[in-house]
Formats: structure tokens, sequence, C-alpha cells
């Protein structure tokens, strides 16, 4: 859902309860002049203004907050990175030179068109996160590939 949509969402559910809250605050003022019988020294008088300002100002709170969401909060967009087509010869070139655990990682991203997400390379190979994480510095010193942080993830991208 965007972002707009959920401020439009809290304001309108705001000025639900803004209605809901106005009705109650009215009934409990009828309440307190018919039961209260010292007028306005009456104690009730004061915990029903005190109540009546702090579901004021709590409703002004989700105001704002639903403005603040609807004009300056920017919607995140997720970039697909475009796959790559890659010929045999740039396949060799790219696994030469490469110890067993290098190419193995870099077979799976060019099987996968060049671009693969880091934890299905761990699911993968069976190796631990760590020692994938270290490969993958290591490939990428070389300059054959390239992280992107997706979220929670990374996504490798073959350069």
């Amino acid at each position: 859902m965007r972002n707009k949509h959920v401020g439009y969402l809290i304001l309108g559910l705001t000025i639900i309860f803004f209605f809901v809250v106005m009705s109650f605050n009215y009934a409990l003022q009828s309440i307190v002049e018919v039961s209260c019988t010292h007028g306005e020294l009456c104690p009730m008088h004061a915990t029903v203004q005190t109540q009546q300002i702090i579901s004021y100002g709590l409703m002004g709170l989700l105001v704002l907050v639903s403005l603040f969401i609807i004009f300056f909060m920017k919607d995140e967009t997720i970039i697909q990175e475009s796959k790559k087509e890659i010929s045999e010869e740039e396949k060799q070139k790219k696994l030469e030179n490469l110890d067993e655990e290098e190419r193995n990682l870099m077979n799976i991203i060019i099987r996968e068109d060049g671009s693969v997400f880091q934890s299905s390379l761990v699911n993968e190979t069976k190796l631990s996160k760590v020692k994938v994480t270290r490969i993958l510095d290591r490939l990428e010193g070389k300059s054959l590939i390239e992280r992107k942080r997706r979220g929670m993830s990374n996504v490798i991208i073959l350069k």
C-alpha cells in the first residue's frame, strides 16, 4: 500500500474517532451536569475538562501524523535488476584464476542469469553464511560481482 493511502486511511479513521470522542464527551458532560450537585466546584468538572483536552489533543496528533505521511513520506520502490545474457567466452574468462569455492558460486550466479539472492547461494551450496560472505567479498574484490542491499538480504549481480 502506498504511503499516501495509509495517510488517508489514518485521517479517515481519525475523523471517525473524532465524532465518537465528541459524542462521548458530550454524554459525559451531560451526566456530570445532572449528577454533580456542587456546580462548578465539583471535581468531576475538572476531570471532564482534562479528559476532553487529552482526547482532542490525541485526535490532533493523529491528524498531524496522517498529514505528515500523506505529504512528506516517499514511497519506496524496489528496483528489479536486469538479468544479463552471458556468452560462453565471458563465462570462461570470469571463471579462470578462481579457486573451487569461488568457481562454484560464480557458476550458480551465471546459471541464474547474473542475479541471485545471497540467501539462495547459502541454501544451494550448503556453506555457512559467513563462508559465503567471505567468498563473495573476494569475488567483489576481483570486480566480478556487485552486492546490493534489498531489505534484509543482498542481491548478487554479475558485473
